[in-house]
């Protein structure tokens, strides 16, 4: 064994209290000029956190309870509830033809908390509103679309016209005499009625309604001959034999109601109002983020259950990237641009 003094000779050597405390400063100041950029992405980008959503996710949905727009979003958000752990409240902000719902989410954080149910009359707002508290593109960020369903043209049940060949004869032949209902000026049964009158060349009267349910009461009742609603809501008075189907908005048949023509296929070429729905947010919202939203959508809309829920309805599940629907969005803004300017139609 080595002698004391030898083994004393192979100690470090000394360094003082100040070196010391110099070194640990410089070493631990590089470990963060490292990790910061890491950290910062974490701390500012909602999508890399676990703990996201760490609180409830608030879903507005500028429609009142009930109605098609409401029932998918709560059957979306049902889903999403389960995939996050997390509460997805939905939040009804009916009015202004979806203009106070949606303003609520134009104002709000891009942070991943408040999403928007839109749909078509996001698109038609722009041109039948003078003065949008919003711009409907820079304002929101398209995150996913999720289904469509063209509406069905109904008339009353003892009406003369068996199809939309002859009630179109019918109202050339009395110009200025038969009248369809809408949910009001510049809603989506307007714009239906409106495309198709011009299409045709017809002279009939519009009456607007607070609602679809009075419009369609009113058209049973024979005070108006025709209107348009999803078949969730008119598919029960035709199976019932109070209303009669005439044809579907859409360019293509449904897989709903395959009997039924398109407007299109009943001689009016180029006919296609198909209403559509999707989700958005507060415009700005990170490209993560908004992919992180998009990814847990695409799972619940493959789901059995939320498929069965979509059925029910009679809607069809659209799947597609955030790009696709902001191209939508885009093309539907230009394409009622036009319609409106033609026909003339202005909100209430």
């Amino acid at each position: 064994m080595p002698p004391i003094c030898a083994l004393l000779s192979l100690r470090a050597p000394i360094v003082s209290r100040s070196a010391f405390s110099r070194r640990v400063l410089v070493a631990t100041s590089l470990s963060l000029v490292v990790l910061w950029p890491a950290v910062a992405h974490a701390q500012t980008d909602p999508a890399k956190r676990d703990a996201y959503p760490s609180r409830p996710v608030r879903f507005i949905v500028p429609f009142a309870p009930g109605a098609a727009n409401d029932l998918i979003a709560r059957a979306v958000g049902s889903k999403l509830s389960e995939l996050w752990s997390q509460s997805v409240v939905v939040d009804n902000r009916p009015g202004g033809g979806t203009v106070i719902g949606s303003e609520l989410v134009a104002r709000a954080p891009a942070d991943g908390y408040t999403l928007l149910q839109i749909g078509l009359a996001h698109a038609v707002n722009p041109s039948v509103i003078a003065k949008l508290p919003y711009d409907s593109l820079r304002d929101f960020t398209a995150i996913a679309q999720t289904g469509e369903s063209p509406f069905v043209m109904v008339s009353n049940a003892a009406l003369p016209a068996r199809n939309l060949k002859e009630l179109v004869a019918m109202a050339r032949a009395k110009p200025g005499t038969l009248a369809y209902g809408s949910t009001g000026s510049g809603g989506t049964s307007h714009l239906m009625g409106e495309l198709l009158k011009s299409k045709a060349g017809i002279d009939v009267i519009h009456v607007p309604y607070k609602g679809l349910a009075p419009a369609l009461t009113d058209v049973i009742g024979g005070q108006i001959q025709y209107s348009f609603g999803s078949w969730s809501t008119v598919g029960p008075f035709v199976k019932a034999g109070k209303l009669r189907a005439l044809a579907v908005t859409s360019a293509k048949r449904s897989a709903t109601t395959p009997d039924l023509p398109t407007i299109a296929e009943e001689g009016f070429a180029g006919y296609d109002a198909t209403p559509w729905w999707g989700i958005a947010g507060p415009g700005g919202m990170a490209r993560p983020l908004v992919g992180r939203i998009h990814g847990d959508i695409q799972r619940a809309l493959v789901s059995s259950e939320l498929k069965e829920r979509f059925a029910q309805q009679g809607i069809d599940i659209v799947r597609s990237t955030p790009e696709q629907f902001l191209a939508l969005i885009k093309a539907e803004i230009v394409r009622w641009a036009e319609i409106v300017k033609t026909s003339g139609i202005k909100a209430d």
